[in-house]
């Protein structure tokens, strides 16, 4: 009988999940889908290994949260087309650990009760985070669930890039800068391990930009450095999300003008970003068919932001060998890409246009120093390896007793 685990990736404004195989200690792709708010509709699509549409359910937006509601379509469908014995274990991705959780962890009750605690942390993920072990965990009972932190691949801090400088105390209950997208990062430092393995043990900077977006400065395949912090709003602006912004903006508009910190952590989290600069959409796809000025403004700051936080990280490498873009922006906006990468020669970096427009996996000439690469980021295959892991881990101690 075929042994199955399934992954579970509830991100801001979407929901993945993916189907593996496993045979021996290797897990094998059977079929990935996405759950997805389209305008006012709602949509599944599900695809096998070879990218063929396996299943497809259109619904409108009804009383039900879209993550939950989106949750309970997909658990529904697996359980159609799945015999329950053949699951063998659940893989989820949890945005954030908090200081407890360095490595990924078998969910219990108290597991589940302490993440819990970190919604304020991550408010926009980490109740949907939670909302989709609680479900799996009631559709498979008996199977072994296993959380992945974002928050994990950025323990190799050093301190300098950990800390705040507020006084000590804070530090030491847990205000840190925690740094997320972690599985997308440790996914693609594993992807280029296998194509370029003596530039995956440099110094390599990765832009994961999406509707959340983030950069990280990796050294020797270990995170020192993240443009994302303490929460989810730091570092680069997002789809709706306002990225870096002086403290003394929240204070001002909580004393000065009135407003509640909730409608403050509101309006930062699901009003700002790409959406509230242009005032048309969050999807850079909609922004770059726009001709509306605040459209293009808004682009150019989100290009801005990455430009600056590329040649912070670089300094914290002291160099680059390489540049990883990822995500949804990261691998198909071709633009975006070409206005970061423009006049960064002095920085090592000669693009080649050609290869940029055609988001071919390397887009810098043969001539730059700096190896510029454009790839997809597998979360759900992190996932995976991260969750077979934990199972081995727990038939060798079965054996050992």
């Amino acid at each position: 009988m075929t042994r199955n685990v399934v992954t579970l990736n509830a991100g801001s404004s979407s929901l993945k999940f993916a189907l593996f195989a496993l045979s021996g200690e290797r897990h094998r792709l059977l079929e990935v889908g996405l759950a997805e708010m389209v305008g006012s509709g709602r949509r599944i699509r599900v695809r096998d290994d070879k990218g063929e549409l396996i299943h497809e359910e259109s619904w409108l937006a009804g009383a039900s949260p879209f993550h939950i509601d989106a949750l309970h379509r997909v658990l529904s469908w697996w359980q159609s087309v799945l015999p329950k014995p053949n699951i063998v274990a659940a893989g989820h991705r949890v945005v954030h650990g908090g200081v407890l959780y360095a490595h990924p962890v078998t969910i219990t009750d108290q597991v589940l009760a302490q993440l819990r605690g970190l919604v304020p942390l991550a408010p926009l993920h980490q109740p949907h985070n939670i909302a989709g072990i609680v479900a799996a965990r009631e559709a498979w009972p008996d199977v072994a669930h296993v959380a992945c932190f974002d928050t994990s691949f950025h323990r190799s801090h050093p301190f300098v890039n950990d800390v705040f400088a507020l006084p000590r105390r804070f530090y030491d209950e847990g205000v840190r800068r925690y740094g997320f997208h972690g599985l997308s990062y440790e996914s693609v430092i594993g992807r280029l391990r296998e194509l370029a393995p003596l530039l995956a043990a440099g110094r390599v900077v990765v832009a994961h930009l999406g509707n959340g977006a983030s950069m990280c400065a990796i050294r020797g395949g270990l995170s020192v450095a993240s443009s994302l912090t303490f929460g989810t709003l730091d570092g680069l602006p997002m789809g709706t999300r306002c990225g870096q912004l002086d403290p003394a903006v929240v204070l001002y508009l909580i004393q000065d003008r009135g407003m509640s910190a909730r409608a403050v952590s509101d309006m930062l989290h699901n009003e700002s970003g790409l959406l509230g600069l242009s005032g048309v959409s969050h999807d850079m796809r909609e922004l770059e068919s726009s001709n509306r000025p605040e459209a293009a403004e808004a682009i150019q700051y989100f290009v801005s932001r990455i430009r600056y936080e590329l040649g912070g990280l670089a300094a914290e490498l002291k160099g680059l060998d390489a540049v990883v873009f990822c995500g949804g922006i990261g691998e198909h906006a071709w633009r975006v890409r070409e206005s970061v990468l423009h006049d960064k020669e002095w920085i090592g970096i000669e693009l080649d246009h050609a290869a940029n427009r055609e988001s071919a996996q390397v887009i810098s000439t043969e001539r730059s120093a700096v190896r510029v690469f454009v790839m997809p980021s597998d979360e759900e295959g992190m996932i995976a390896q991260h969750t077979v892991a934990m199972l081995d881990r727990a038939v060798e101690g079965a054996h050992a007793l």
